[in-house]
């Protein structure tokens, strides 16, 4: 899995949408398999028009923790902005990935004004969801 910044360098390469959708399918078929155990309502997504399921893991303690991050989707591009979002937050503290502004963070890839309101709009639902989950980390 590329890091955010590699996937940032690479959407600008590519100036066609047909090559950055084709990227973004790319992306999520490379990522790891989601275990059939968290295919599950526990770690389904609301508001995605598409089957979205997120899980997370969290080691270390207090300042020193890390959360990762899986995830699975029904639909190709939708996986793909699931690795997008992994390697976005995946590995960071939950305090940072609190503190991350997602809308500015991928700004650069201008997925807005290129995915259906469906897909923005489940896009929006799987980052309010990573953040309640670092939210909760952080306050707890």
């Amino acid at each position: 899995m590329p890091a955010f910044e590699d996937i940032k360098n690479d959407f600008a390469f590519l100036e066609d949408w047909e090559d950055r959708y084709k990227y973004l399918i790319d992306l999520g078929r490379s990522l790891e398999p989601y275990p059939e155990e968290l295919r599950n309502d526990a770690h389904k997504v609301r508001g995605c028009a598409s089957q979205v399921w997120l899980a997370t893991e969290k080691t270390g303690d207090g300042d020193d923790s890390v959360i990762t991050l899986k995830g699975d989707s029904d639909a190709h591009i939708v996986k793909g902005l699931i690795a997008v979002l992994i390697a976005l937050y995946s590995g960071r503290s939950p305090q940072a990935i609190a503190d991350t502004d997602a809308e500015a963070a991928l700004a650069p890839l201008d997925l807005s004004d290129h995915l259906t309101p469906q897909r923005s709009n489940g896009l929006a639902s799987m980052v309010r969801a990573i953040r309640a989950i670092a939210e909760e980390s952080v306050n707890a």
